[in-house]
């Protein structure tokens, strides 16, 4: 199978599954997608990305190798929003390495503040820092200050959903006569 090709056949869940199936649990496989992921045209990049967040779910331990290129890959001018909804979304559902809680942090601070960030970039970046402020408690109040003003700014209902979890989580939820 020429897997860019694959890629580009089709925009639809069942041809993201059956690359997924494709991937499985072979490390070269997935190396072949985070190559296109990093290196394709506009199309390619978004749908890799869309691929490895699903074989992220499914192995997280073979994504554990190229997360250092991907989040690296999310501080590049220009990307597309499919590369950090989905690079975020791998990020949410596993351990942050040491190595990366840096840049990871810089860029979820980054996500929360711009106003044109999309609603599940800005949702999956909050998840995240709730859970590095608890190894790094010093970002706690930033995260709450930031949250509260997205509440305040009339939040959709995804940020508010996201925002108040993340809130319990820090323990700053404020009482309201709501």
């Amino acid at each position: 199978m020429e897997l860019r090709d694959e890629i580009l056949r089709e925009s639809s869940k069942a041809n993201t599954m059956a690359v997924v199936a494709w991937a499985g649990d072979n490390p070269e496989r997935i190396a072949q997608l985070v190559d296109l992921f990093l290196h394709g045209e506009y199309r390619v990049v978004q749908r890799a990305a869309w691929i490895l967040s699903y074989v992220s779910d499914k192995h997280p331990e073979l994504i554990q190798p190229h997360l250092a290129v991907m989040v690296d890959r999310m501080g590049h001018p220009g990307i597309p929003v499919a590369v950090k909804r989905n690079v975020v979304r791998i990020l949410r559902d596993m351990p942050v390495p040491e190595t990366l809680q840096g840049p990871v942090m810089h860029f979820c601070f980054q996500f929360l503040e711009d106003p044109k960030e999309t609603v599940a970039v800005k949702a999956f970046s909050m998840a995240i820092l709730g859970r590095l402020a608890k190894i790094y408690p010093d970002i706690r109040n930033e995260i709450v200050m930031l949250i509260e003003d997205h509440l305040r700014e009339g939040a959709t209902p995804g940020i508010r959903s996201r925002g108040i979890k993340t809130l319990k989580e820090l323990g700053a939820l404020k009482k309201t006569g709501k």
